[in-house]
């Protein structure tokens, strides 16, 4: 293929997830504001207030940076994990997969649908929590680094769990068990010096604990992680399941039976 032929491919790729995004929107976009907004009301406003300050800040203000990376890479994650085994499901890859569209734009492409949907929805949780306190930047660069590796990095997880899914009930096992608790226990209520010191070293093999951190960092400039060592390792993550899902899918894993 061409670089027009490549670039056209991936462009379509990606805007057919936009505007996936963009039609259901009641369902994609609205959810995740409501569901922020209690967080936001009770343990924001009704519990933060009896916590008092954490990191020299207001307890709702320390939750928010969480909050919107926890919608971030959530709904990053099963845009992809559902728009693509909604399109094995269907049968409609298979034309995808005849064509010459190399693996690694496929990859990309449903990536960045991906993280154009968190980065939307992390978006509207933010402006909803402008109704509950005040942000302020610390350092755009930090956030938007963030946000964006964050995003693609579980973009990339969801379009793994997509390839080795066979059923339906395969795409909700690992948001369930293993992402919707590490999110929980990745610092997002709680800043992990207030753990005991083994804990605390637990809680350092949790991905989501750096993304978390390198976030409020960007946004508070309090962080229990260093944020250039967050960020590292942000790459090296997005990097691996990258590769991995190229090998995969252009091996033919979970789209061929």
């Amino acid at each position: 293929m061409t670089f027009e032929e490549k670039y056209n491919a991936f462009s379509t790729i990606v805007r057919k997830e936009t505007v996936r995004i963009l039609r259901i929107w009641i369902q994609t976009l609205i959810p995740p504001g409501i569901t922020i907004s209690l967080y936001f009301l009770i343990f924001g406003k009704l519990i933060g207030s009896q916590i008092g300050d954490v990191g020299g800040h207001t307890y709702i203000q320390f939750i928010v940076p969480g909050l919107v990376m926890m919608s971030v890479i959530l709904n990053a994650y099963n845009n992809v994990v559902s728009s693509f085994f909604g399109a094995k499901f269907g049968k409609n890859i298979e034309e995808l997969l005849v064509s010459p569209t190399p693996a690694y734009l496929i990859v990309l492409g449903y990536s960045i649908g991906g993280v154009i949907r968190g980065v939307l929805v992390g978006a509207i949780v933010t402006v909803v929590s402008l109704f509950f306190t005040e942000l302020r930047l610390y350092s755009v660069t930090i956030v938007v680094i963030t946000v964006a590796l964050s995003a693609l990095m579980f973009s990339m997880g969801g379009f793994l769990n997509a390839l080795y899914a066979k059923k339906f009930d395969d795409v909700t096992i690992i948001p369930t068990f293993i992402l919707t608790p590490l999110t929980y226990l990745g610092g997002i209520f709680y800043s992990i010096k207030m753990l005991p010191e083994s804990w605390q070293i637990v809680s350092k093999f949790n991905p989501i604990l750096y993304m978390v951190n390198a976030f409020r960092y960007g946004f508070l400039g309090v962080s229990d992680i260093d944020p250039v060592e967050a960020i590292g390792l942000l790459i090296l993550g997005t990097i691996l399941l990258y590769s991995i899902s190229v090998y995969l899918l252009s091996k033919g894993f979970g789209t061929r039976t």
